[in-house]
């Protein structure tokens, strides 16, 4: 063998056994997470442990070991036209907030199990992504909404001043909806007319939810799905982070 050749295969093989733990760990992260963590998450969490590894490094691993991340489908639009009245966009896409319970998002989705539809409504708080609330039904209404709101003011003392956020489906033009909003001192804002970008938040979430656990998984029932859901969220809340919370989940 050539001098060369010799030590360019040592060298090959040095380089790859030292990343031979840095492989180990990223596939423990993406088994823990379900395959729910890209490369992005996986070199925070990575961090979070004390490894330094740039994410293309991470990246480069992860495709060696044909290791994906989960991507997501499309949404569901509640919109049916104007039938109430409809509130200005006091958000106008600033998601920002400097603490808690300044700015909420809602919406509504749909979700398919054995041909039978379910319909989640949630609340999520814009300072940190937090779900703060959610109801389940097999009907698109307007009480799922009440029901939702229900809960949430459950949870604290006042909500006066809050802004909380919608499209223009009908649920949020009904009069209920915005009597109870009202009657709680919260401040009404809307979505201008067909336009998803406006309420990103809530809809980042719904994205994440289906590719990290209706897309990923078989259900066999709709009780079984719920009981996941349920699994998910304090996931989602308690443990999952978030790169803009730079590595903590919303709760942390």
């Amino acid at each position: 063998m050539a001098r060369s050749v010799f030590y360019y295969h040592r060298q090959r093989s040095n380089k790859a056994s030292k990343y031979e733990r840095h492989k180990e760990v990223i596939k423990q992260i993406y088994d823990e997470h379900k395959g729910r963590y890209g490369y992005r998450r996986i070199t925070q969490q990575m961090k979070n442990m004390g490894y330094t590894l740039n994410h293309k490094t991470v990246l480069k691993l992860m495709r060696e070991m044909n290791l994906k991340g989960l991507k997501r489908k499309i949404r569901y639009n509640s919109y049916k036209g104007e039938i109430g009245e409809i509130a200005e966009n006091l958000i106008n896409r600033d998601f920002t907030a400097d603490s808690p319970n300044k700015k909420w998002a809602t919406d509504l989705t749909q979700i398919k199990i054995k041909d039978k539809w379910i319909y989640l409504s949630p609340i999520l708080d814009m300072f940190n992504g937090e779900i703060i609330s959610y109801s389940l039904s097999s009907n698109p209404d307007t009480k799922l909404v009440i029901s939702m709101l229900e809960k949430a003011f459950c949870k604290f003392k006042s909500v006066e001043g809050i802004i909380i956020h919608s499209d223009r489906g009908v649920q949020y033009q009904s009069k209920e909806y915005k009597q109870i909003v009202e009657k709680h001192k919260m401040q009404i804002s809307m979505s201008r007319k067909g336009n998803c970008y406006d309420n990103a938040m809530i809809e980042s979430f719904f994205g994440i939810m289906k590719t990290e656990l209706l897309y990923n998984q078989t259900f066999e029932s709709q009780s079984e799905f719920i009981e996941e859901l349920h699994k998910y969220i304090y996931y989602y809340n308690n443990i999952r982070i978030k790169n803009r919370l730079n590595g903590k989940s919303p709760v942390q």
